[in-house]
């Protein structure tokens, strides 16, 4: 047995039972923590089967984003309501027990797993797909990576949808903003020691963070990266910067923060428009095409960033509110 396929056979064990333990677990935090090392064990799985492009964006979105949602999520739960103790009683109020909710997850989860690997079982056997097809025609599009070929370049019209949908859940989310404070900033307030380990981080990180997140969004268009991973990691700098109290988010009604949230698909749609004077919307000619790839990549880099660091930090609070020790 090669070490290859001991090291396949490790991690699927390792896959299985991380998240064995976020689903069963009676703890709730530790239950998120687990969820969070699944994310980066499936990122690690993509990265045996060669997807790069998939393993960046299950790192920076399904562990990291996901999991400070859920975190910031547990916290917030916990101030009204007491979690993780064992033998807790029912709630009065829930006309169903805890037992029958857990049972009844249960079941559902079982059935949605037995009907997946039906399905999978049931596919017939692999086609070609669009592989070759995206092959013969990669030149046109100016890039060297395929998945950015088929982002902006085959697809675009998935991709301006997909940059539309991130802004309007954000929009949803700020829709949620309690009476009077609407024009404050998003979140609340952060009040950290100086000398503190957020405070360290904050400083040491971002730097970091940008380097990295500019390579990703130049390197994506013949590397894996682009601007889903590059704004993610962006993201994660912005809110790092918010966390350690180094600066305090710009208000919802501030025009350079619209500006920014709607750069990227502004961009994309302008684009576009340019594309069909010659020939089709969203067709850009081959001359340009790597040019203006890499615009609309830029562009969606920086609204994607702001608009994930803003759906963390949630609907605007009270300036004076929410204090933090």
């Amino acid at each position: 047995m090669s070490t290859a396929l001991l090291f396949d056979a490790a991690l699927c064990l390792l896959l299985l039972g991380v998240a064995l333990a976020a689903v069963v677990g009676r703890n709730i935090f530790g239950s998120i923590v687990f969820f969070i090392a699944y994310g980066l064990v499936v990122a690690i799985a993509w990265l045996r089967l060669e997807s790069v492009n998939v393993a960046l964006a299950e790192a920076a979105i399904g562990a990291g984003l996901t999991g400070a949602l859920l975190v910031g999520a547990w916290a917030r739960l916990r101030k009204g309501r007491v979690f993780d103790l064992p033998g807790q009683p029912d709630d009065p109020k829930d006309p169903l027990p805890a037992t029958l909710h857990r049972r009844f997850t249960g079941v559902l989860c079982l059935t949605l797993t037995g009907g997946l690997a039906f399905t999978i079982l049931s596919l017939p056997e692999a086609a070609p797909g669009l592989i070759p097809l995206v092959s013969a025609n990669l030149e046109v599009t100016g890039v060297e990576n395929a998945v950015t070929a088929v982002l902006l370049g085959f697809r675009a019209y998935d991709t301006l949808l997909e940059s539309i949908v991130i802004a309007v859940a954000l929009v949803a989310v700020w829709a949620l903003t309690p009476e009077g404070f609407w024009g404050a900033a998003p979140g609340l307030r952060q009040r950290v020691r100086p000398d503190g380990v957020l405070v360290m981080f904050g400083r040491l990180l971002p730097p970091t963070g940008l380097v990295i997140a500019v390579y990703l969004v130049w390197a994506g268009s013949t590397l894996p990266g682009g601007a889903f991973q590059a704004g993610t990691v962006l993201g994660a700098v912005l809110l790092l910067t918010a966390m350690a109290g180094l600066g305090e988010p710009p208000a919802v009604t501030d025009p350079r923060l619209r500006l920014v949230l709607i750069a990227g698909p502004l961009v994309f749609l302008v684009v576009g428009i340019i594309g069909a004077f010659f020939g089709s919307f969203l067709g850009l000619p081959a001359a340009w095409s790597k040019t203006m790839i890499v615009t609309i990549e830029v562009a969606l880099t920086g609204s994607i960033a702001v608009t994930l660091a803003c759906m963390v930090l949630g609907v605007p609070r009270e300036r004076n509110a929410g204090r933090r020790a």
